[in-house]
């Protein structure tokens, strides 16, 4: 749960079975509560989870920051539907007040200006 709970804060949303999904979103609510405390017992408490400091930084420096004057429901669960192969149930899983960059997009490279 520990690997899925880095993902999400790196990626800001991950798909995944609907089961592991629910699990997740355990850990990440109550990661982000007690990174919200901002105590450094809190923090270590925080890195022991998540085994990664430059992941707590991620967490603290910019998820913390978008979930401002929420009092919980940090994260949301959206149903996909079943997966070809062995028929489970997928998920999306998202924090709620940070918006997701759309990596399918294509970066358009900017021509220079003809003088």
């Amino acid at each position: 749960m520990a690997s899925l709970a880095r993902n999400l804060i790196v990626e800001k949303r991950i798909r995944t079975t609907l089961a592991k999904a629910k699990s997740v979103q355990r850990v990440a609510e109550r990661l982000v509560t007690l990174a919200r405390k901002g105590t450094l017992a809190s923090r270590r408490l925080v890195i022991a989870r998540l085994k990664d400091k430059n992941q707590v930084v991620e967490l603290i420096g910019k998820v913390v920051p978008g979930l401002e004057g929420r009092a919980g429901g940090f994260t949301r669960i959206m149903r996909l539907g079943r997966r070809t192969g062995d028929n489970a149930e997928m998920a999306l899983l998202e924090w709620v007040g940070i918006d997701v960059p759309d990596k399918r997009k294509k970066k358009v490279a900017e021509e220079p200006a003809k003088s």
